[in-house]
């Protein structure tokens, strides 16, 4: 498996061992990942699954409160659907939200479900906040997010796709931003999965990105962000062990570039926590999140 295959596998198994999904349901995910029954039991036990005797308990009962959680950041503007043009002649898809006065553009990347509302709201806040934002579509060549039925079908999907590829459309979609706003410096942001995809970008050396924040983010192996110019706001989350074992990595390799970094680890919190859609959600946390997050981009953006 490659190191972003091995990532999205154990985010199935932690979601199991954290009462997200059932045994049966993990297991019928890392199939489609193409891990084995044998490969697959033993990555729950290993990520600390409870044995077989939890196979068919039912997944967590639903809050029961009425409150809807409340997300970080302003309210979006309205995001529309875009196309644009990628490599070798293939057709991008993303969510593109402009900023009234625009003080800068940011390319969004989204997690390991695609492009979800979630992920579209971000943008239209940040948008909001000033940052013109695109947020891409990395299954663009499968038809777009929205053309899988089923979301476990685009996590597997993610993780059959070469690196190579998903470095290639994300240089196009900045390309694509140069041209929406020609007179900005380009940020990029990504979450979980996306945060990864932001690591990966950086070490890339894509020279046209002047601030970039990967939230607890997978490092790409051997990753080097030499050539690459941008301000690094790397965000991490306490109780995220997996993620937070490459963070020293991560530091050595922006160290070792030059690069102007910082690194916030967000106390109590966990994996995903800036997701206000999912059950990790933190709303404190995440609202301060955000106002670094838009501090850095005036910072570096601005």
């Amino acid at each position: 498996m490659t190191s972003f295959q091995r990532y999205l596998a154990e985010e199935v198994a932690l979601d199991h061992v954290d009462g997200l999904i059932t045994r049966r349901e993990a297991l019928r995910r890392l199939g489609l990942l193409g891990l084995g029954l044998p490969a697959a039991v033993a990555l729950l036990s290993a990520c600390g699954a409870a044995p077989e005797a939890a196979a068919g308990s039912p997944p967590p009962a639903s809050p029961t409160s009425p409150k809807t959680p409340m997300p970080a950041g302003p309210s979006p503007l309205r995001t529309e659907a875009i196309t644009f043009p990628g490599p070798e002649g293939v057709t991008l898809q993303g969510a593109w939200a402009a900023a009234a006065d625009p003080r800068g553009a940011v390319l969004v990347i989204h997690e390991n479900r695609g492009l979800t509302d979630h992920i579209r709201s971000v943008a239209g806040r940040l948008a909001a906040s000033g940052y013109s934002s695109l947020a891409l579509d990395l299954l663009s060549r499968e038809g777009g997010t929205a053309s899988f039925a089923d979301p476990a079908q685009v996590t597997a999907k993610l993780g059959e796709i070469a690196p190579d590829r998903f470095v290639a459309d994300m240089k196009a979609a900045v390309d694509e931003l140069g041209g929406r706003a020609p007179a900005s410096e380009i940020g990029v942001v990504g979450f979980c999965f996306g945060g990864g995809m932001t690591w990966l970008l950086l070490a890339s050396g894509e020279p046209r990105l002047a601030a970039a924040a990967p939230f607890y983010g997978p490092l790409p192996e051997g990753a080097d962000f030499g050539g690459s110019r941008a301000a690094v706001l790397a965000v991490y989350a306490e109780r995220d062990d997996r993620v937070n074992a490459s963070r020293p990595a991560a530091e050595a390799a922006l160290k070792k570039a030059g690069l102007t970094y910082e690194i916030v680890t967000f106390p109590g919190v966990q994996h995903a926590f800036f997701n206000d859609t999912g059950q990790r959600y933190d709303a404190g946390a995440a609202a301060q999140a955000y106002d670094r997050l838009v501090d850095w981009y005036d910072r570096y953006l601005s």
